[in-house]
């Protein structure tokens, strides 16, 4: 009875046992002590079996002790155990004799180890939940900085490689040909705007993230760009002097966002690597509208192995370890779960080609985002 006693008095103390468990503890186990000392049987009646049972009081020490150790830290939890153990100890030694006394340790004793051993597995299992939330913070964080660095290079490189292009025009026939020139300023401007638009896009949804709160947008942002852009695309780029033959396959229908917008980033940065590396004047993108998987295709006629629409240098040298390209390509169709290739057609030029998995029913797809 003593033992459930106690065990009520701890449902009592349940909230001083959560925001201060030591406390509690400390409580509980003068509580008990007091209880047995000021037992008014009989000296010879304390010791025999039948008031073995006043000692399962400290049962309500060893909940609190679980506490201890899986929410402390562990010299707290060590101290705690030996303070509980060495009370139990001096008060069998104190109030119990002979046999008496060896039960009450052999039942003191596991009921300690079992406590220690409960808290401990419940510490190890908070602490793997703890290092797994930081591990997914971590890889959250690694992806979105990925993602970010895609999104920049695919943008940024592209508009400056026509920039550059176009500048170096001018600049040759600004005497000879104004209106040349003049046409080649027109497309710088509107390069640029558009490389603006784009880096807004990206700045304000990175401050989003931490303002959800924030006031409402006074003026929309603008669209991400998706396949339906390719033509504008193709327009900049034969202003660079590669003209770039657009066809569609299939029946186009609405695509997923994350789908629509790598598709178009992969377009985008296979022509970048056209305009830069492949010295020819023409290439061809394809793009397929399959049943279920959509396939981009873009093929150059340039400089064989070592240019074309995927290119970066084939040997060790200065821009060798600067092929992001390739690598922000093949990591945005591997998030997809589709396949990238991308290499020297044996007649010469360049392949990069991507297949895409587009899910089952595409139209509750985005009537879900």
């Amino acid at each position: 009875m003593r033992a459930v006693g106690s065990l009520l008095a701890l449902g009592l103390l349940t909230e001083v046992v959560r925001r201060a468990p030591v406390a509690a503890l400390t409580l509980v186990l003068w509580g008990v002590s007091f209880m047995i000392a000021g037992d008014p049987s009989p000296a010879g009646a304390r010791s025999s079996v039948a008031h073995q049972g006043q000692f399962l009081a400290y049962l309500a020490a060893d909940f609190i002790l679980v506490r201890i150790v899986a929410t402390r830290p562990r010299r707290t939890a060590a101290t705690a155990a030996t303070g509980v153990v060495t009370v139990q100890l001096l008060m069998a030694a104190a109030f119990s004799h002979g046999n008496s006394m060896i039960v009450n340790v052999l039942i003191a004793l596991p009921a300690l180890v079992a406590s220690c051993a409960v808290g401990l597995l419940v510490r190890e299992r908070r602490e793997h939940a703890v290092a797994l939330r930081a591990q997914e913070v971590t890889e959250a964080v690694t992806a979105e900085r990925l993602r970010i660095a895609r999104e920049l290079h695919d943008m940024v490189a592209h508009s400056v490689g026509i920039i550059a292009i176009q500048a170096g025009a001018g600049s040759r026939v600004i005497r000879t040909q104004p209106a040349k020139a003049q046409e080649a300023l027109q497309a710088i401007e509107a390069t640029s705007r558009e490389t603006l638009s784009g880096l807004r896009r990206t700045l304000v949804s990175l401050r989003r993230a931490d303002r959800e709160t924030a006031a409402p947008r006074t003026s929309p942002l603008p669209p991400a760009p998706g396949l339906a852009d390719v033509e504008r695309l193709a327009t900049s780029t034969a202003a660079a002097g590669v003209h770039v033959d657009v066809r569609r396959t299939g029946e186009p229908r609405p695509l997923p966002p994350d789908i629509d917008l790598s598709a178009y980033r992969i377009v985008q940065e296979a022509l970048t690597n056209v305009v830069r590396h492949a010295r020819t004047g023409h290439c061809r993108v394809t793009i397929g509208h399959e049943h279920r998987e959509l396939t981009v295709e873009v093929v150059d006629d340039g400089a064989g192995p070592t240019g074309g629409a995927g290119s970066r240098p084939a040997g060790p040298g200065p821009h060798h370890t600067h092929g992001f390209g390739l690598v922000g390509m093949q990591e945005r169709v591997a998030l997809l779960n589709g396949r990238f290739s991308a290499g020297p057609r044996p007649d010469g030029g360049f392949r990069v080609s991507a297949r895409m998995p587009l899910p089952e029913n595409t139209s509750l797809v985005l009537e879900s985002r």
